[in-house]
């Protein structure tokens, strides 16, 4: 009765619904609860015929939900019984409401015979028949006032302002498919018994059958399998496929087995069914559209169901990717015109062949499938980063370290990065990787041979859990040729699959028999494969090898940065919330292109490491403040960034041109991108030698160095864009999305044209005929609806031909069509299907052509992304309050690392904020080791910090905030900063400092910026002090890297070998003390010597601790400390007096010392002549301290 009554309401006239008279509103709150019950009693009615259950979700209404969220719902509805239920309509009326939040916004419909008819539309044709208007028994139609993403809808029906238990269960109706039981239908309308509301379970529909098993439709979704028949609780449970029963698949109509065949294979996704102007939500989907987003739910086949128009995919589309959902996209190949043109055709090639249900309705496939990580339309992505999807694979090398496979690629871009990590035991290059990355969407193997079914150690999932987002989607594939390949899988594969054509690329090539790094790549393809962008990223695609540490030798060299490293120095993420405010990335990038941003990102990941490139850069960073005269400097700069600030996106764009699915207008904005770059650049070039002319009458570009280099590598793109300038009607492509090529471009349309403007030629005709027979000028033809080229007939004209029929009419006119006309319209419009459907060849045709010059295109990309990230150092270094300069590097690897400023402040700081500048020196004839001691909250971060920060941006070829700056290449920054602990993996805060401790003492050498942090505070203070010791005289003996040792260990600087050491220089933070008020002025200036205290009695007092409490804290700290010194047979001296005869000093030698002659002694005529060499310099520096 439902299908009828649609069918019904469908063929009913516009105009005649408009007439009929509305009923009367409500009167009470309570006949409009009723109303709402009655509606949705109507719809549990619809739905429990056909076997299925509205449920209500207990999941949050807003929030991050999923498919497993939903199912493990509670279901109970109140019976309704307080009322009869409204008769149903025999009419829908005429609908006024968004298109997007309309419950009979569609015309066309899929009948069980497997016919459609027309195109979604809200409203009827207008005239198409005339139908007995019924006045009685109307009940007018209500809707939610619940807030909609979209613009909200006007009702025909009065508003319902909610409230009580019926408004309630409006709200939480929803649907769980893993329930077999069904809505309890609405009482008939001839009882009028009140019962009070009560709550009860819904009966399946096999108990209102009286059938044991079930069956139908409700059976198999209350009971989900994969398509392995597996359930939800076992292991292997594939989440993604869902089974149907094939008895259930037999009674499908074929517009379900269209929905289903896409819905099996993605169960875990939401469907976007497109139908007409409309996509649509069907089952689960509609009711996670409901609950998520209030959009109203209708019925199709017996199917909940949601709708919005085409144009609004990307809005939803978005809406539900930031819920973490995936997203698959069904399209219609072709119109309904086109599908009965097929059918036909087929009949008259095969007229033995039956024509069946499933041909008479519109194809339809799956477009592509959308995931957070994998995005590649500029519309869903939102920020200009790069988003990554990796693979992984872990293994266990010859060595016995963890060895890592990983393969992971920016969709958007098409660029693929290959890495093969021989780790160590800390796992230091996968956290570096992971932090430098943070990949959106991982895959890994689902395997039971390591210690997680995931296929990967417990510590190598703790790093991905603790630098993954709450937004990161795991996938995890079962290994075989259906999940996670092996390499020989791979390779086979990849070669089968014809993606590279007669040479594989360079960089996949040179991994190709590496079976760890090849089997990670196959997981990705496969991945990729399911989501039907494989062959569109393998095909156009770009392929680098990527090392997370980069520190090879020579002019390549980079300064390292490991993943520990860039979370304590808080270079991409902040330890507040993990964004990006207040990071050394944020402070420093300037760019204004999107590819410049991405590059610039890669810049700050590895600075360099080679003073040659540095001061190349440095020279570049000049050109742009200085020019090559003072005019200069500004036009080169002011032409570049007023060129460049409106560049859309042309990396993307150029990749979604390869692809074959950019759109028209994206294309033209692509083509006056392209067109200002080539207009940039002359003028550049032009100012460039301007102004070296005027300097020196010579206009050879040596004087201009990298930036000389980067525009005559720009090339030449006037031949590429001469063609493109006059192949096509912009304006047509801009404001209508379609391709319009110029006379003689293309010469099947230019055909496909003439065919279409022959046939309008003979309606004219027509036209001008039947005004001559009639003797009327008026008649003219008009375009009503969908129905087009009707003729209009004035009513003065009396007699028209017998054979016309008559379509509608108005009070002065009557429109006709006869059978000439409806076989030139029928014409028209094939002609018109054809010429659409073809032009998708001729848009193939064009970017066909534009990939001719792909070389050319990317290589100005690129060029503008270089001179962005110049710029954009440029544009930092005249940010920078003065005094600024630029640094100065010593190359000479022979000398002894220095790091050397005057007057350094944060760089993101103004001198008028008052921050108190300080000397730095590290290294050099200075000890390479400063011991800083300070009171709590004194400064002593912000120095340590302030220095790499310094550093990364000398070495960036940036200027630094200071008066001058002096330095050697830094090989690497290592740092030991803050205080935490990791409870889930089991990790103390102590444990955290050894572990990030090990790894300095390992891996750092003499020309290593190491900062280490009030280190061995997490335990004891005695095993605190002796661990700090140590680890003090082994990187200032044994090491020789520069770097700051910052401590509350007041005695570490007081005793010991570091009173006499000469690579330990001991300095603080200036404070004045009022011991009488009990406060502490930090000064925040840098000078030597040892702090008295750290003050904390002090700070705890200006804190606002009660007195009291810091009285008997200080009563405390006293006991303590005279009780240490007894216990270390000091008495009462309060620190090691100072001996009056030199001599005597003399004779004292610490254990130090006496431990560095004996390394001294072990190493001689040792391989490593630099260790040897530095322990004989450190021996004679203390023979001359001694």
């Amino acid at each position: 009765m439902a299908n009828k009554s649609r069918s019904t309401a469908a063929r009913t006239p516009a105009k005649d619904m408009a007439r009929r008279p509305r009923p009367a509103a409500p009167d009470s709150t309570g006949k409009q609860q009723q109303s709402i019950l009655g509606f949705f009693s109507k719809t549990a009615v619809g739905v429990a015929a056909s076997g299925r259950s509205p449920l209500a979700v207990s999941a949050p209404r807003h929030g991050l939900i999923n498919a497993d969220a939903i199912e493990k719902a509670q279901i109970t509805v109140p019976t309704i019984a307080s009322s009869p239920a409204p008769t149903p309509q025999k009419h829908a009326p005429r609908c006024t409401r968004p298109l997007h939040n309309c419950d009979n916004h569609h015309n066309d419909r899929d009948d069980d015979d497997g016919n459609e008819a027309g195109d979604d539309e809200c409203g009827e044709k207008e005239g198409k028949r005339k139908r007995r208007q019924s006045e009685d028994h109307r009940s007018p139609r209500k809707r939610s006032t619940l807030a909609s993403p979209s613009d909200d809808c006007s009702s025909d029906g009065q508003e319902v302002n909610g409230g009580g238990d019926s408004f309630d269960f409006m709200r939480r109706w929803g649907y769980k498919p893993n329930d077999a039981r069904t809505a309890r239908p609405a009482p008939p309308p001839q009882q009028r018994r009140q019962v009070a509301p009560t709550r009860r379970t819904l009966p399946s529909k096999a108990d209102k059958e009286g059938a044991g098993g079930g069956g139908g439709k409700s059976a198999w979704l209350a009971h989900v399998m994969d398509m392995e028949k597996r359930t939800p609780d076992h292991p292997e449970y594939d989440k993604s496929t869902l089974f149907i029963p094939p008895h259930v698949w037999n009674g499908f109509t074929p517009f379900e087995k269209q929905y289903w065949a896409v819905k099996q294979k993605y169960w875990d996704a939401v469907v976007f069914f497109r139908k007409g102007k409309f996509y649509e939500l069907l089952e689960k989907d509609a009711m996670l559209g409901h609950q998520l987003f209030d959009l109203r739910i209708t019925e199709r086949i017996g199917m909940p169901m949601v709708g919005f128009p085409v144009s609004a995919f990307d809005t939803w589309a978005s809406q539900f990717l930031s819920k973490g959902f995936k997203v698959a996209r069904v399209d219609e190949m072709e119109s309904a015109l086109g599908m009965e043109m097929r059918v036909r055709e087929d009949s008259n090639s095969n007229k033995k062949k039956k024509t069946s249900k499933e041909d008479k309705i519109i194809r339809r496939e799956l477009g592509c499938v959308l995931t957070n990580g994998t995005l590649v339309d500029e519309a869903l992505l939102h920020n200009d980063m790069a988003t990554f999807c990796a693979a992984i694979k872990e293994s266990t090398g010859d060595d016995g370290q963890p060895a890592f496979g990983i393969a992971f690629v920016d969709t958007a871009t098409a660029q693929f990065y290959l890495a093969q990590l021989s780790d160590d035991v800390d796992l230091t290059k996968f956290e570096t990787f992971a932090v430098q990355s943070s990949p959106r969407e991982l895959i890994l193997e689902r395997t039971s041979k390591l210690s997680s079914s995931s296929g990967m150690s417990t510590k190598a999932l703790r790093i991905l859990r603790n630098h993954a987002t709450p937004m990161t989607i795991w996938n995890h594939l079962k290994p075989g040729p259906d999940g996670f390949w092996d390499g020989d899988t791979t390779r086979w594969e990849l070669e089968a699959g014809g993606y590279f054509g007669t040479a594989w690329p360079e960089a996949l090539a040179a991994v190709r028999d590496n079976d760890l790094l090849m089997s990670a790549f196959g997981a990705l393809v496969h991945y990729l494969r399911t989501l039907k962008l494989e062959r569109s990223l393998l095909s156009r695609g770009t392929f680098q090898p990527y090392s997370p540490m980069q520190r090879s030798g020579g002019s390549s060299s980079t300064l390292v940065l490991d993943g520990q490293t860039l979370i304590n120095l808080e270079v991409f993420a902040n330890s507040v919330d993990g964004g990006s405010e207040g990071t050394i990335f944020r402070l420093m990038n300037r760019c204004i292109t999107p590819s410049g941003k991405r590059l610039f990102r890669q810049w700050v990941c590895h600075p360099l490491g080679d003073a040659h490139r540095i001061n190349e850069r440095l020279d570049a960073v000049d050109l742009l403040l200085l020019g090559a005269t003072t005019d200069s400097s500004r036009d080169l700069r002011e032409q570049f960034t007023s060129g460049m600030a409106k560049l859309p996106d042309l990396e993307r764009l150029v990749s979604r041109i390869h692809a074959g699915s950019c759109k028209p207008n994206d294309f033209v904005r692509v083509l006056e991108g392209f067109e200002q770059i080539e207009h940039t650049m002359a003028s550049m070039k032009h100012i460039l030698l301007h102004g070296g002319s005027s300097n020196d009458g010579d206009g050879d570009d040596r004087n201009y160095g990298m930036i000389g280099r980067l525009l005559t590598s720009v090339p030449d793109l006037s031949e590429p864009l001469g063609f493109w300038k006059g192949a096509f009607d912009r304006d047509k492509a801009t404001e209508e999305g379609l391709f319009w090529p110029s006379r003689g471009v293309d010469d099947d349309f230019d055909s496909r044209v003439d065919a279409i403007n022959h046939i309008k030629m003979e309606l004219q005709a027509l036209l001008m005929r039947q005004q001559r027979e009639l003797k009327n000028r008026s008649i003219k033809f008009a375009d009503i609806n969908k129905e087009p080229y009707q003729l209009e007939v004035p009513k003065t004209v009396k007699v028209v031909p017998k054979d016309w029929r008559q379509i509608s009419a108005t009070a002065s006119v009557k429109r006709y069509y006869f059978k000439e006309l409806d076989a030139l319209i029928r014409a028209l419009q094939e002609a018109e299907e054809i010429h659409s459907q073809a032009t998708y060849g001729l848009t193939s045709r064009f970017y066909q052509r534009f990939r001719a010059d792909s070389e050319a295109w990317l290589q100005s990309i690129h060029v503008v992304a270089q001179l962005d990230c110049l710029a954009s150092l440029a544009s930092l270094s005249s940010s920078l309050a003065e005094p600024r300069c630029r640094p100065v590097f010593v190359p000479d690897p022979d000398e002894r690392s220095v790091v050397e400023f005057k007057e350094l402040r944060y760089p993101c700081v103004d001198v008028d904020d008052d921050f108190i500048p300080n000397d730095i020196k590290l290294g050099g004839d200075e000890a390479n080791i400063n011991l800083l001691t300070g009171a709590n909250a004194a400064g002593k971060s912000t120095i340590l910090r302030m220095t790499c920060t310094a550093v990364i941006m000398a070495q960036l070829g940036c200027y630094v905030p200071a008066a001058s700056a002096r330095l050697t290449p830094v090989d690497r920054i290592m740092s030991r900063l803050g205080a935490n602990d990791n409870i889930f993996a089991g990790q103390s805060t102590f444990f955290i400092e050894l572990s990030e401790t090990k790894r300095i003492l390992a891996e750092a050498t003499p020309r290593t910026l190491v900062i280490l942090d009030e280190l061995g505070r997490g335990t004891s203070s005695y095993d605190g002090l002796a661990v700090a010791e140590a680890v003090l005289h082994h990187i200032a003996s044994s090491i020789g890297c520069i770097g700051f040792f910052a401590t509350h260990y007041r005695s570490l600087a007081t005793a010991g070998f570091a009173r006499h050491h000469p690579e330990v220089r001991p300095r603080r933070m200036q404070v004045l003390v009022d011991d009488v008020l009990r406060r502490v002025t930090f000064l925040y200036k840098l000078e030597d010597g040892v702090a008295e205290s750290s003050f904390g009695m002090h700070c705890a007092a200006m804190c606002g601790i009660p007195t009291g409490v810091v009285e008997r804290a200080e009563v405390a700290a006293r006991e303590w400390e005279r009780r240490g010194q007894l216990k270390a047979g000091g008495g009462d001296v309060e620190e090691e007096p100072e001996p009056a005869n030199p001599t005597e000093a003399a004779c004292y030698i610490p254990l130090g010392f006496l431990s560095d002659v004996s390394n001294m002694l072990r190493d001689e005529g040792a391989a490593d002549d630099a260790v040897t060499g530095h322990c004989v310099n450190t021996l004679l520096r203390a023979i001359e301290t001694l």
